[in-house]
């Protein structure tokens, strides 16, 4: 029965007299039933046929039953800070923003790919208020996920949803199901000392990196919309006492799922193994299809693939120069996806200790240890999954987790090979990939732009150690007395990729090989604006960066090519959002 007696009354009265709580938008009506005209095509089973360009948030079958159904939720329904068992959510409320709410972005794509919205719903001031959290769609229940995880390598207890209400479930007219969360929408039982807010300098981050990074080709997270308010928030950014009053904003992100490892930690270190499984068998179900459900190994299978597409992602970050910041068990994804965006950055200047977070003052998440620490990661999920695995299946997951490291290595090789436009096997590949690495740490020669530039120079400019003024990252490479010994080996090689020729392998390797990636400079240049109520370069940065493998005028135009500005080198980003 939906929804059960004691939550439909409790609905009823948070809705219409709860104060401070954000009223109902709408009542949701699906859109089953009579042919939509999508095409000739029917609905496929296990959803309804949706219809694109939806205007009306009326119209939009948003739902939060297939989470509340499965598992039991927390049953104290007052919204203050506790430590809280037996449930994966709390029912909360968003809390809205009490002045001035301005919508700075969106996601065409998001809105209109994934979402089934027209573009022109951004105009309506139910989808401000509904993005806002000042209005939620009625149906609809939003929680805020119980979750724990090891932070900074230490066992932190419960953490959760502290400043993020997940506000419903859309299954999209290709069958897709997404989750919907409000990053910055108020407080939650998780939030502990914060204010369950986000500041805009975090949310104009945010908002560009998620998007960035699927343009990239990188699993991760989506992000729908960008509001910012004119709340105050106040924000000490480094911890240094210097408390400073910034802007309140919230993130409309999307994701597949916002299951993390932690969400399986929590749990194990609860005792709770019932409701444990019954998460575990959820998730199979749901993101892993190919596990069979009455497979008795399914643990085993589901803990084989996350160890495998966690080394997967891990090499795709490297291989764009993409360091997350805080690779906690709480920001880690059961679907290996990027999710929470903090203090990332990309690298300039290629260093392997680089470090984006100036929280990290033991240099845990430097870029050159992510791997390890997605071990370190996996091992905690392993651990957490024990009590529901026989001796065997114990045994063989410690197999399945000492492989990691040999499936990590094997893709970051396939990467690079790519990014060098190597074609076949050989024998000296890695060493010709490290012979480069090397070069590029010993002249701090930039990541992206070598790899770019080595894109587009000719063999025969190479072969002349002819490097035009204008690639400036490879002339820095250049400087290097082993760069002649490193070009003779690497043309000994392409001479070897059969069938290819010069201008095929150029036009291969722009497309592994971005010319714009968010830079920390390019990120801080638009907030700066922003703060101003200018949002051009976040509007900018929108556009280009959904095509980051084509050379654009406009980009060009803006020097997001050329070498960072000095001033980028005094660039902080700190835990601080």
């Amino acid at each position: 029965m939906w929804p059960p007696p004691w939550m439909a009354a409790w609905l009823a009265w948070a809705c219409v007299a709860g104060a401070g709580r954000p009223a109902p938008l709408c009542a949701a009506r699906g859109l089953c039933g009579a042919p939509l005209g999508l095409n000739a095509s029917q609905p496929e089973p296990g959803h309804c046929q949706r219809r694109r360009g939806v205007a009306d948030l009326c119209a939009w079958p948003l739902s939060s039953q297939s989470l509340l159904d499965p598992f039991p939720i927390d049953v104290i329904q007052e919204n203050y800070i506790r430590n809280v068992r037996n449930c994966l959510f709390s029912v909360v409320y968003p809390t809205p923003f009490k002045s001035r709410v301005r919508l700075v972005a969106v996601s065409k794509d998001v809105l209109e790919n994934i979402l089934d919205l027209g573009i022109s719903v951004k105009g309506t001031s139910d989808f401000l208020q509904f993005v806002s959290g000042g209005r939620v769609v009625l149906g609809t229940v939003p929680l805020a996920h119980r979750y724990g995880g090891h932070q900074f390598g230490s066992w932190a207890g419960q953490l959760g949803d502290g400043r993020a209400h997940l506000i419903g479930v859309y299954t999209n007219r290709h069958g897709e199901r997404w989750e919907l969360q409000l990053k910055g929408s108020g407080k939650t039982p998780y939030s502990r000392n914060g204010d369950g807010r986000a500041v805009l300098r975090s949310s104009v981050r945010e908002f560009l990196c998620s998007e960035a990074m699927h343009y990239l080709g990188i699993p991760t997270s989506r992000a729908a919309s960008l509001v910012v308010s004119d709340d105050d928030v106040w924000r000490d950014q480094f911890y240094n006492g210097n408390i400073k009053k910034e802007r309140g904003a919230i993130v409309l992100r999307l994701a597949k799922s916002w299951f993390r490892i932690g969400s399986l930690e929590i749990l194990a270190h609860s005792g709770e193994l019932d409701l444990q499984r019954r998460l575990l068998d959820f998730i199979i179900q749901e993101h892993f299809p190919s596990i069979p459900m009455n497979d008795s190994n399914r643990y085993l299978e589901f803990f084989s693939t996350v160890v495998s597409e966690t080394a997967n992602l891990i090499a795709l970050w490297m291989s764009v120069g993409f360091a997350h910041g805080v690779c906690n068990t709480d920001n880690f994804s059961l679907l290996s996806i990027t999710i929470d965006y903090g203090p990332f950055g990309f690298m300039d200047s290629y260093d392997p200790n680089f470090v984006p977070n100036t929280s990290d003052g033991e240099r845990r998440y430097k870029i050159g240890n992510q791997a390890n620490v997605g071990l370190f990661n996996l091992s905690k999920l392993l651990q957490a999954l024990k009590p529901l695995l026989d001796p065997r299946q114990k045994k063989l997951a410690s197999q399945i987790l000492e492989g990691y490291g040999e499936r990590y290595y094997i893709r970051f090789t396939e990467l690079f090979k790519t990014k060098l436009g190597l074609l076949g096997e050989n024998e000296d590949d890695n060493y010709l990939i490290a012979f480069l690495l090397k070069l590029m740490e010993d002249t701090k020669a930039d990541f992206t732009m070598t790899f770019r530039q080595l894109s587009e120079i000719t063999e025969d400019q190479l072969k002349m150690l002819h490097i035009p003024e204008d690639f400036w990252a490879l002339q820095d490479l250049g400087k290097h007395k082993l760069f002649s010994e490193w070009v003779t080996m690497y043309l000994l090689r392409l001479n070897r990729n059969k069938g290819d020729s010069d201008t095929k392998r150029r036009t291969r390797m722009t497309t592994a090989n971005p010319r714009y990636i968010l830079r920390n400079w390019m990120a801080e240049s638009a907030v700066q604006k922003a703060n101003l109520n200018d949002f051009s370069e976040v509007h900018l940065l929108e556009q280009i960066l959904q095509h980051p493998f084509q050379r654009q005028q406009a980009a060009e135009k803006a020097g997001y090519s050329l070498r960072p500005p000095a001033w980028a080198k005094d660039l902080k980003v700190s835990c601080s959002s």
